[in-house]
């Protein structure tokens, strides 16, 4: 993968955004963390930063109660919900 060039502003608004939502995040049905990275598409990695949510599973949208639905942006930041199964240490 090629170096992509990362915008120092760009970075610093998504880390703010992340931040300012991250334990509203983290309450939520299934979800078991919350970083930045690049947004997935069919499984590859595309060029756009994006807070990444870290859930057990995915679950349809329509099976979720309304306070448990992740939404698709954050004050115009992506948000990409990617399933890691359970964490659990080492």
């Amino acid at each position: 993968m090629k170096d992509r060039g990362i915008d120092e502003g760009q970075l610093a608004r998504v880390q703010a955004v992340k931040a300012a939502y991250e334990q509203d995040l983290l309450r939520k049905a299934n979800v078991v963390g919350v970083g930045i990275g690049y947004r997935q598409r069919g499984g590859r990695a595309v060029n756009e930063l994006a807070i990444i949510v870290s859930v057990t599973h995915k679950v349809p949208r329509d099976q979720l109660a309304p306070e448990d639905i992740i939404p698709s942006e954050l004050e115009g930041v992506p948000v990409d919900v990617q399933a890691v199964g359970e964490l659990r240490a080492l």
